[in-house]
């Protein structure tokens, strides 16, 4: 059965449907309102901070994965420029880094304009894609920050596939 089924005659709240995807996955999560949801996702590189927050202004489910990151502020230009060519390759959400917070953060919105419902499947692919990218670009924004590499030679790790096991 398909996560969508459930709810196919319901006018359910895109909340309720995150809280059943994080129950589903076993993800710690926190219900801080009606309309926001925030919880953990365990990833291979960090465990990722994610909130969805719905908007009735202007019906849209928000999502942000976040992450700490504290680079020294003399890479900050370098980590600039990164985030620009890392966004290039990135077609679904964006990266930003909030250096008073120093949290690099990944946003994506979900427009469902005109009551449009969003379905399980769209709201655990826009999670899933969140984390995804997250753990591509992670070694090429320390590589940049910690290992002194040029952003084009740290997203050159991030752009390579691995083929293989090893």
């Amino acid at each position: 059965m398909a996560l969508s089924e459930q709810y196919l005659d319901e006018d359910v709240h895109p909340i309720d449907i995150v809280e059943t995807l994080a129950s589903h996955h076993a993800w710690d999560f926190e219900r801080i309102a009606d309309d926001q949801i925030a919880m953990s996702v365990e990833g291979q590189w960090r465990t990722y901070s994610i909130t969805l927050a719905w908007s009735d202004y202007d019906e849209t489910l928000r999502m942000i994965c976040t992450f700490e990151m504290e680079p020294p502020k003399e890479r900050l230009p370098e980590l600039y420029e990164a985030l620009n060519a890392t966004n290039d390759q990135c077609w679904s959400g964006a990266f930003s880094y909030w250096e008073e917070q120093k949290l690099m953060v990944y946003k994506y919105g979900l427009v469902l304009a005109g009551g449009n419902m969003a379905s399980p499947e769209q709201i655990d692919t826009i999670i899933g894609s969140a984390v995804r990218n997250a753990e591509r670009f992670y070694p090429a924004f320390q590589l940049v920050v910690w290992g002194n590499r040029t952003p084009k030679q740290a997203l050159e790790v991030a752009i390579a596939e691995a083929y293989g096991r090893a």
